[in-house]
């Protein structure tokens, strides 16, 4: 695996080393043991959770809080999406920062997100099946949110925010303080 500091601390893209040949390919998706000696972080994913949805969905600026915050491995099993994350770490020096990456089937990149970030994703093809693992189990009390369109982040989705898919939940987010 290729493992790719995003400029972000603790903000990690991984590539896969991809063996393919006339029956199709193979790839490992996550090393534990590799992913620790890479990046120097250490987590224990507790749960997969995995969504299908049309272009146009987006799913997002999603977050948890306090000891119910989760750090997540992120990736696309099919389709395309863009994939952006923001730094909401008061301590940190990126706070208020975001990453935007392309995550696909075909290129099969990942993106390790710490806890402390709001995260959230845009479907650029017909449809995409999105998959992450987090290392904390969801807690409804917990949950937060950012805006998907919030002027103060500017975020820079890849679609005409009229062709914008959000769910009324959603749409009622509040802004970045």
């Amino acid at each position: 695996m290729l493992f790719t500091a995003t400029g972000i601390k603790d903000l990690w893209l991984i590539e896969p080393k991809v063996f393919e040949d006339a029956r199709g390919y193979f790839y490992e998706s996550f090393n534990d043991k590799s992913f620790k000696e890479n990046t120097g972080l250490a987590t224990s994913f507790v749960q997969d959770n995995q969504s299908k949805s049309t272009k146009g969905v987006l799913r997002g600026m999603h977050f948890q809080t306090g000891e119910h915050a989760q750090a997540k491995l992120v990736r696309v099993l099919e389709g395309e999406v863009q994939d952006i994350v923001v730094d909401l770490r008061l301590d940190s020096p990126s706070y208020g920062e975001h990453f935007s990456v392309n995550l696909s089937a075909e290129n099969r990149k990942q993106l390790f997100v710490p806890r402390g970030f709001a995260h959230g994703f845009l479907v650029l093809s017909e449809s995409a099946v999105f998959s992450y693992k987090v290392d904390n189990y969801y807690n409804k009390e917990s949950e937060g949110g950012i805006i998907f369109n919030c002027p103060k982040l500017n975020l820079p989705w890849q679609m005409e925010e009229s062709f914008i898919l959000v769910s009324d939940k959603d749409k009622l987010l509040p802004g970045f303080k």
